[in-house]
């Protein structure tokens, strides 16, 4: 049996003026009533503005994988504002909290929070085959929301997975009491980054204990906000997408098997010690990150 040939024509009738054409035509807005560009639309496009007087969806695919283009994929994002003193400072204030040394008296922990929607099946999934996919069908009854905190260490490689019903400012100061007396209790002073939510401040603590209590907790704690939109400076942020990618990627259908999930997945991950390796510095993100930083006038 001899095998054709695949043609490779199509691919040929794009010089460089065409296919900078494509590449911008992808990069662009879709057409009215699109949600986004196909290879079918671009190759109709590419004809009705008499680039061409045909040409396929594959031979448009081909190009758009040499320039590493998929128009047809996006991808949500915290995306910074520009030229903004806040959010610098913030930047180099967690980038610098970064780059200390570690100490058991003063470790570095970060806090960060999502939330699990619970799916209860209403048919019993078919078990996985040789040859055959696993089933499930696609109803399911709902049963509520749970509050997932992210305790991490990430020079130690240590992590807590906290569920709780809510996300409120006493559910916040409950994790903090646990992270000043369980977790850390031999620590002197606690390095704590987080997000710059609502309830994520000090004064959350004196809505869930006595002035005296909470005046105590916070004098163990070193607070460090990253700054609005820059969520991804904070490491807990990247162990919450490993749980995610590894536990949490399923149905569950209620909070006590989450619990029990979430712990099996943490002490597997605490057993390996698995920690961050941060290589962001200060340095970097004044080359790479220029555009964020305002432009100084000279007198």
């Amino acid at each position: 049996m001899v095998r054709k040939k695949r043609s490779r024509c199509g691919y040929q009738k794009f010089d460089g003026e065409k296919e900078a054409h494509l590449i911008a035509l992808a990069c662009s807005s879709p057409p009215l009533g699109e949600a986004k560009w196909t290879t079918q639309l671009l190759a109709d496009k590419m004809v009705e503005l008499n680039h061409f007087e045909s040409i396929s969806d594959e031979t448009i695919r081909q190009v758009l994988k040499k320039n590493e283009l998929k128009p047809w994929l996006k991808e949500q994002w915290c995306i910074p504002p520009q030229a903004s003193t806040d959010f610098v400072c913030a930047m180099e204030d967690i980038l610098e909290v970064y780059q200390r040394s570690y100490s058991a008296k003063y470790p570095l922990i970060c806090l960060d929070e999502t939330s699990k929607q619970l799916f209860k099946e209403t048919r019993l999934p078919i078990s996985a085959l040789p040859g055959k996919k696993e089933k499930y069908d696609f109803e399911y009854e709902r049963q509520g929301v749970n509050n997932i905190f992210m305790i991490f260490a990430p020079l130690q490689g240590f992590r807590h997975v906290k569920v709780t019903n809510q996300r409120t400012k006493i559910d916040l100061a409950i994790c903090l009491k646990e992270i000043v007396d369980v977790y850390f209790q031999n620590a002197q002073k606690i390095t704590l980054v987080m997000d710059n939510l609502n309830t994520h401040k000090p004064g959350s603590l004196y809505n869930a204990f006595s002035p005296m209590e909470a005046r105590r907790i916070i004098e163990r704690l070193e607070f460090h906000y990253t700054p609005k939109h820059g969520s991804w400076l904070n490491m807990a942020e990247i162990e919450l997408s490993v749980l995610q990618r590894q536990c949490l990627d399923r149905r569950i259908p209620d909070q006590s098997t989450l619990i029990q999930e979430v712990t099996a997945w943490e002490k597997k991950r605490n057993t390996q010690a698995m920690k961050v390796d941060w290589r962001f510095t200060t340095k970097n993100a004044r080359i790479k990150l220029k555009r964020l930083y305002p432009v100084i006038k000279s007198e």
